[in-house]
């Protein structure tokens, strides 16, 4: 039996449906019959036909079929990084939505650059998505204005659009920041400090807001020395807390305004010396081995948002439209032992 040879792969250039019909000595048009399981071939041509595709490594192209109809059977998502715990939970969630629609999920990451943000998001419009679903790292979001008349669905998750009206699905940062700091205040803390992201960020400036509603709420003076909103790096939130837990009159519990700032903390307070009073400690977003660590957190559902965020934008896709909707996710006070400790007898 003669050894059936396979061409040399073509790397870049890949093999259509004249060189199908050229291997198999049809025309294109019974290609094509065979390629949509059409009537009018017979056994014998599908046959060398569907030998041809083997051998060449055939696939039909979707392109026009699906442009034909309008619809690309895409999205995309621009978040910040693919690689924190918390946005792969939503970016998973949202794929799985969009399986079940029958729709393929195209995702980057902006690395909280605005510019970035609006290049990816940008390039994707011009690849034909269907829709849009961004965690916004920019704050004026008018770039999407003409893609969004073009009939391009965006939903906005985790943080609101800037400068337009589009949909958002967000967490409740606000209270369950307003709720987290309770929680330290009911377990006796007075001096309480607050380490967050950058404030021109929605959500950071979000939780800063429940932290001062929380102590104002308590009748309790901040002391400005005790709030330092900045850059999530590890460098800088260590030295913001060094700041914070010394002198004569230290914090005695601390507010961590995300998951990267909680490790970075966790950190800090497990290389404090074992002569010190524990500092509490609760923050918000989970962390990973939170539970073992006992970590107190204020707990998002990441997965709930880019559920939503997805199911809203499904709703566009199949003619919902009425005006724009903002849904508001609630969070989850998860006490492990780390919120719980009280200051020292003597503040």
């Amino acid at each position: 039996m003669a050894e059936t040879t396979r061409p040399e792969p073509r790397y870049g250039n890949r093999p259509t449906m004249k060189d199908v019909a050229a291997r198999a000595g049809v025309g294109l048009k019974t290609v094509s019959r065979v390629v949509n399981a059409e009537p009018g071939v017979t056994p014998e041509t599908e046959r060398r036909v569907r030998e041809a595709i083997d051998a060449l490594g055939f696939r039909r192209n979707d392109s026009a079929r699906v442009l034909r109809k309008g619809r690309t059977a895409t999205i995309g998502l621009v978040l910040e990084d693919l690689a924190d715990p918390f946005y792969g939970q939503l970016s998973r969630a949202v794929e799985e939505v969009a399986r079940a629609h029958g729709t393929l999920l195209i995702n980057g990451s902006s690395a909280e650059d605005p510019g970035r943000e609006q290049e990816l998001a940008l390039t994707l419009c011009a690849r034909r998505v269907d829709g849009l679903i961004v965690i916004p790292a920019g704050d004026d979001h008018r770039y999407l204005e003409p893609e969004m008349r073009a009939g391009v669905a965006t939903v906005f998750a985790d943080r609101p659009a800037g400068l337009i009206d589009a949909d958002a699905v967000l967490s409740d940062g606000f209270g369950g920041a307003r709720e987290g700091v309770a929680h330290l205040i009911a377990h006796g803390h007075r001096r309480i400090g607050f380490v967050g992201d950058r404030p021109r960020i929605h959500t950071a400036a979000e939780r800063l807001r429940g932290y001062r509603a929380a102590m104002e709420d308590a009748g309790l003076p901040v002391d400005e020395r005790w709030v330092a909103p900045g850059s999530t790096d590890p460098g800088r939130v260590a030295a913001s807390l060094a700041a914070m837990l010394s002198g004569p009159e230290p914090v005695t519990a601390l507010f961590a305004g995300n998951n990267r700032v909680t490790v970075t903390a966790v950190r800090v307070l497990a290389g404090r010396t074992g002569g010190e009073h524990p500092v509490a400690l609760v923050g918000f977003d989970d962390v990973e081995l939170g539970d073992v660590l006992g970590v107190t957190v204020i707990a998002q559902d990441p997965a709930e948002l880019g559920r939503t965020a997805a199911q809203q934008l499904f709703r566009r896709l199949d003619g919902a439209a009425e005006a724009p909707r903002r849904v508001v996710i609630g969070t989850r006070l998860l006490a492990r032992g780390s919120g719980e400790v009280p200051p020292p007898a003597d503040r």
